[in-house]
């Protein structure tokens, strides 16, 4: 004889409204006495309900997302009398909550390894997929990697982040040599050599891509070169390389398929408008040339190619450069930069375009109007997720309206043994970002309570001068209505800088006018991008302007304008006319 027990969320101290972040059964699903039946997470822990009885799942009343206290009916479970233990039990969540500490995962059964070619199919090799994979790998997990290109790396390592920061590199040694006369050092008429500087890039393509072959070998990471697409929820079908094809079936799947360039329709189709990688390729140096985007990417080729002698015109059909970027950061950048533009073109767009054997003809409209002529045209206009490629609704997975992935907080989709991660499932498109989303998806394939749960993801112009942020700006703050203290330390103030030609850049703090804890902050000049994490840490840490500011930091460095900025906020800065 069975009868219906209704389990309520027992008593969980003194905390209320409590988020549900994951739910472990199903009606139907067996379940054994303290066995976990849902996860909660308040401001201060993880808390798993357990079961106070066996019995059968007959309904499940709450889902993820939802807000609970103590009393709320969480499910009513079918009890018998005669329970056969024997019978397992529902199956260990596949993403429960974060760990304290982590738990090694036991390994597969013989049953589970022999199901499937792999316990982890990761599509795509670019930083999020190759971290997924040497992650899995490193949990024991049988890992095959399947990259469409002949290395690994993805667009990042190969044809983005790597080899423009080769060039970046070199254009901030030449700008900073000629920058040197100023100081009494001089140097003879600049010589540039493309193919040794094709060969240098290329050289440090090839060591990273080299690492990463050695790594997977390490880890025993099968890696198949070929292009991938869903047969089923379970099975891939790729076409290899070498012209062969092969189905791997799969117990998890990682979709890390990455994003490409927006190709804009009513451009020709001629090698004098290049998107990104055909401007990496550097095919040669214009007198004239449009980049069209002011975003980041548009704006990192500009100074490479204004560094090696081009005259860059820039059109963005927004009104202002580098959108979402502190506008105090922005404007000292755009002076810094004067010299590398001619025309600076906001609120216009390219309506047409007209390219033939020795130069590009375009129409503007907007703010700027009429035709220009140029050399060479970039095209930088954004870039937009690969899922169409890969067959995504065979496998039943779903897309919003702009092509993204729906992932939750473990880095699911709607199909729960199919991850994504990387710019497949949405902004910020980067590598960093990729990268830790990479580790949970991996970690949470092998049943650990592994969660996205970063506050801030800092982002990084490696223009010249550098601009990096994280968190909030001044100006959404102020379109949210949020209250909060500015405070700007400007690098004029700065000994380091002063004596590194710098003394124009700034690092700016913002915190809460309510918690005094820091929400927000941007640095322009030299080495941004490697003085941001602290601010990073700050935030993550919900550090105040005392905690930054009493913190010691070596002087002289560009880091103590950190602190320093931290002070002035506190009203205790003596590098600076008392406010």
């Amino acid at each position: 004889m069975t009868n219906i027990i209704d389990i309520h969320v027992p008593d969980i101290g003194d905390f209320k409204d409590v988020a549900v972040i994951d739910v472990a059964v199903k009606p139907g699903d067996r379940v054994t006495t303290e066995q976990t039946l849902l996860t909660l997470e308040s401001d201060k822990a993880a808390l798993e309900v357990p079961s106070p009885v066996s019995g059968r799942i007959a309904a499940v009343k709450i889902a993820v997302g939802d807000r609970v206290s103590k009393g709320v009916l969480i499910a009513t479970v079918e009890a018998a009398a005669a329970f056969d233990t024997n019978e397992p039990p529902a199956a260990t969540p596949a993403h429960p909550a974060p760990p304290v500490p982590p738990v090694t995962p036991a390994p597969a059964t013989t049953a589970a390894k022999t199901a499937h070619d792999c316990d982890v199919v990761v599509v795509g090799g670019g930083p999020g997929g190759y971290s997924a994979a040497f992650r899995a790998a490193d949990l024991g997990l049988r890992v095959i990697l399947v990259e469409r290109h002949a290395t690994l790396g993805g667009v990042c390592l190969n044809v983005g982040c790597i080899p423009s920061k080769a060039l970046l590199h070199v254009a901030a040694v030449k700008e900073e040599a000629e920058r040197l006369a100023a100081h009494g050092v001089s140097f003879g008429t600049m010589q540039i050599d493309l193919a040794k500087l094709r060969d240098f890039k290329s050289g440090v393509v090839a060591r990273l891509t080299d690492g990463l072959k050695t790594m997977a070998r390490m880890r025993k990471v099968e890696v198949v070169h070929g292009t991938a697409r869903f047969a089923s929820a379970t099975t891939l079908a790729v076409t290899l390389a070498d012209g062969g094809s092969r189905a791997i079936s799969f117990a998890n799947g990682v979709v890390a398929i990455g994003s490409s360039s927006v190709a804009l329709p009513f451009l020709p189709d001629s090698p004098r408008i290049v998107n990104s990688t055909g401007a990496l390729n550097l095919p040669f140096i214009p007198r004239r040339m449009l980049v069209i985007g002011g975003g980041i990417i548009g704006l990192e080729m500009a100074t490479v190619y204004g560094a090696l002698g081009a005259r860059i015109d820039i059109v963005e059909r927004l009104d202002s450069l580098l959108p979402g970027v502190d506008r105090d950061m922005a404007d000292i950048w755009r002076k810094r930069n004067a010299h590398r533009f001619g025309e600076v073109m906001l609120n216009t767009r390219v309506e047409a375009a007209v390219a033939d054997a020795d130069g590009v003809t375009v129409r503007l409209s907007g703010a700027t109007s009429g035709e220009r002529r140029y050399d060479l045209v970039l095209q930088s206009a954004g870039r937009r997720p690969n899922g169409e490629t890969v067959d995504l609704a065979t496998a039943g997975i779903a897309t919003d309206a702009r092509g993204f992935i729906p992932v939750d907080r473990q880095m699911r989709t709607n199909v729960p043994h199919i991850f994504a991660i990387g710019d497949v499932v949405g902004d910020p498109m980067l590598a960093h970002k990729a990268v830790h989303e990479g580790h949970v998806a991996a970690e949470a394939a092998a049943g650990l309570k592994s969660h996205m749960d970063a506050l801030v993801i800092p982002s990084v112009a490696y223009t010249d001068p550098e601009i990096a942020w994280v968190g909030v700006t001044e100006q959404r703050a102020k379109a949210e209505g949020r209250a909060v203290k500015v405070s700007r330390f400007p690098w004029a103030a700065s000994g380091r800088a002063i004596a590194n030609g710098a003394s124009y850049g700034m690092t700016k703090l913002l915190f809460d006018q309510h918690t005094h804890r820091i929400v927000g902050g941007s640095i322009v000049g030299p080495s941004a991008g490697d003085l941001i994490g602290e601010i990073c840490l700050a935030i993550e840490m919900g550090a105040d302007a005392t905690d930054i500011g009493r913190t010691i930091h070596p002087h002289p460095t560009l880091g103590e304008t950190i602190g320093l900025a931290a002070e002035v906020a506190e009203g205790t800065c003596t590098d600076l006319p008392k406010q």
